[in-house]
């Protein structure tokens, strides 16, 4: 009944920062993400190169979780977790899961870019394309959400839950990507803050299925853990 309880009330919360983060994208979309766009480009942030690289982190994390999970299980065989490799685990598995999601998202609300990156795409910069398309498909229609926050926050809400003392770094990771992705006028604003949603609900729930939070019994730290399909009274 406890849990029951718990996962209601994460639900409502989860449910609430929806509801914040529609509102925060609508007031972007109609007075932050186009002024912030043209100022970024009228003083050519995008010379200051360090900007780029705090993009860099993201993806290549995303290309080595698959292989940072095969090794996690392969160490599991020689004992429980400890619970920092259980909370890297989670990182990763929260991380895959989100970019399904925003790859989910980016195609159901198909916004145009700030400025344009590839193909040639349509972007407010080159020839002042501005809005949502939903359920349009191609690079052209993919700015929202931040693909690159909803990496970090991923992995940072798993961290933010499961060892508090971390959560500064949480906070300036999250900051960092920020900061790069609006500087060099990758992402609008609105986009940011949709992809720090998106990651971070996800890493939530994530963290909390593998039972990181404070005085949980994490799944996988036992030697004996239950049968696949259930217990059987045969």
């Amino acid at each position: 009944m406890a849990s029951r309880n718990f996962y209601a009330r994460l639900l409502a919360r989860s449910a609430a920062a929806i509801v914040c983060c529609a509102i925060l994208v609508a007031l972007c979309y109609f007075f932050v993400d186009r002024p912030v766009a043209f100022w970024v480009s009228d003083h050519n942030t995008n010379r200051f190169r360090f900007l780029v690289w705090l993009q860099d982190p993201p993806p290549v994390l995303q290309a080595w979780a698959p292989a940072a999970i095969v090794l996690l299980m392969i160490r599991r065989a020689w004992g429980p977790f400890r619970r920092w490799e259980l909370t890297l685990l989670a990182a990763c598995v929260s991380l895959l899961v989100a970019v399904q999601f925003k790859d989910s998202l980016k195609f159901c609300f198909g916004r145009y870019w700030p400025d344009t990156w590839t193909h040639d795409n349509p972007s407010l910069l080159r020839n002042g394309a501005y809005g949502f398309h939903p359920f349009h498909d191609g690079p052209a229609f993919a700015s929202f959400p931040s693909g690159h926050m909803t990496r970090t926050l991923a992995m940072a809400a798993v961290v933010w839950v499961a060892s508090p003392r971390w959560r500064w770094a949480c906070v300036f990771a999250a900051a960092a990507v920020a900061v790069g992705l609006i500087g060099m006028n990758y992402h609008f604003v609105g986009d940011v803050i949709a992809g720090g949603f998106v990651g971070a609900i996800v890493g939530v729930y994530v963290a909390h299925g593998f039972a990181l939070g404070p005085g949980a019994s994490a799944p996988f730290s036992g030697e004996n853990p239950p049968e696949l399909g259930g217990s059987s009274s045969n």
